[in-house]
């Protein structure tokens, strides 16, 4: 099959399931695996060419609405008759669900059915080890410092939180993405800070400009040096590469409880 991929995600599942190869063209941000770095680009998530991808005349676009602005992606795909699934997962259950519509969609349904049990298997390990923790510190996660975006109890984060032995420090919000500020999150004080901006690259984040905001001095995280600044390809994009994230927060957390950070993929 002839495959575009218009975001990160969607291009990361498919190389879960091997076929990356069948990939002619991705979205700008596309960065892993390595393969598709060589492949025709078809414009930045929200901004994509529509005209280029159907000079292509794909077999299939995997589309997504993880991000507002997408509409009109999907709008274009339907008036051009474009053959596209459409991928809005927000838990990792809701990933383990595409994954499986997509190698149905693409005759991977066996491969599909294998990659998820491996992922299954290393949520219920990080399930049980995290029953070890009686106090799980909080943790405030910030996919952009102003105005100021963080997830709440219905994302994946939280999830991925309490796996690693810790808590969404807004987690008692009922929504996928929260807008506060930076009072807001004073006032909360978390145990942690992870700085993960969407888009950024983790050496562009110095962490020490959270130390100059107003009253951050005094947070349990400033003062004890708990900043972190995490890849956001490993914790923002709704795809299996966020249990590599997990592996890495929960080494972060508890080394003595958690399998020691080797960059090696667990569901790989």
């Amino acid at each position: 099959m002839k495959l575009i991929s218009l975001c990160p995600s969607n291009t990361e599942m498919l190389a879960y399931l091997g076929r990356a190869d069948w990939l002619i063209a991705v979205d700008d941000y596309s960065d892993w695996p390595a393969s598709v770095h060589s492949l025709p680009r078809v414009g930045p998530d929200l901004h994509i060419d529509m005209e280029r991808v159907e000079a292509l005349n794909p077999d299939l676009v995997l589309a997504s609405l993880s991000v507002p602005g997408m509409e009109r992606n999907i709008e274009e795909l339907k008036k051009r008759n474009i053959p596209h699934l459409i991928f809005q997962p927000h838990s990792l259950k809701e990933i383990a669900d595409d994954l499986l519509r997509l190698g149905e969609a693409i005759g991977e349904k066996e491969r599909a059915e294998a990659v998820v049990k491996r992922y299954r298997d290393v949520i219920a390990q990080y399930t049980q080890l995290a029953k070890k923790i009686d106090q799980p510190p909080t943790i405030y996660w910030e996919w952009w410092p102003k105005p100021v975006f963080t997830p709440g109890k219905t994302n994946w984060l939280s999830e991925i939180s309490e796996l690693a032995g810790g808590r969404n420090v807004f987690a008692d919000i009922e929504q996928a993405n929260v807008q506060t500020d930076w009072e807001e999150v004073s006032r909360r004080n978390p145990d942690y800070i992870a700085l993960v901006w969407v888009g950024v690259r983790s050496e562009k984040i110095d962490p020490s400009l959270v130390k100059k905001r107003p009253g951050w001095n005094e947070l349990q995280a400033v003062q004890s040096n708990r900043i972190y600044v995490l890849e956001e390809a490993l914790f923002c994009r709704p795809s299996p590469r966020l249990l590599l994230g997990l592996k890495k927060l929960a080494s972060l957390l508890y080394s003595d409880i958690f399998p020691t950070y080797d960059e090696v993929d667990p569901v790989l």
